[in-house]
């Protein structure tokens, strides 16, 4: 078992930042990989960023260049930099992990746990 807590969002102004964390407590085993998803008023949650025990990271593409995701394994902590924010971005962000070592995807259903997520609302 795996509990996620999310934290860090808020509201912006187009073009600015924000740094989004997720604490990880319980199996380090189910939480080898951990993702970032968001979900839309009125669309399907889909996958951000994703990253793997070696410090292998995957990202949407809509989001290249301007997130980063990276992990503190001694903190159990997973943060995602996000920068040049852009109204598109709102959402409710998820943390989500799952035991694969080489995060293969960043499917919803291939992730077994879940944060309660964290608002991030960017104005223009």
């Amino acid at each position: 078992q795996v509990q996620l807590v999310e934290s860090g969002g808020g509201s912006v102004q187009a073009g600015g930042s924000l740094r989004l964390s997720c604490v990880a407590s319980g199996s380090t085993y189910s939480s080898r990989c951990m993702g970032w998803f968001r979900q839309a008023p009125g669309k399907e949650r889909e996958g951000v960023a994703a990253i793997n025990m070696a410090g292998g990271t995957t990202y949407t593409d809509s989001v290249k260049g301007r997130f980063t995701i990276s992990r503190d394994s001694a903190k159990n902590t997973l943060y995602l930099q996000i920068n040049s924010l852009k109204p598109e971005d709102t959402a409710m962000y998820y943390c989500a992990a799952e035991p694969r070592f080489w995060c293969p995807s960043m499917v919803v259903h291939d992730f077994d746990y879940w944060g309660q997520g964290t608002q991030v609302t960017v104005s223009s």
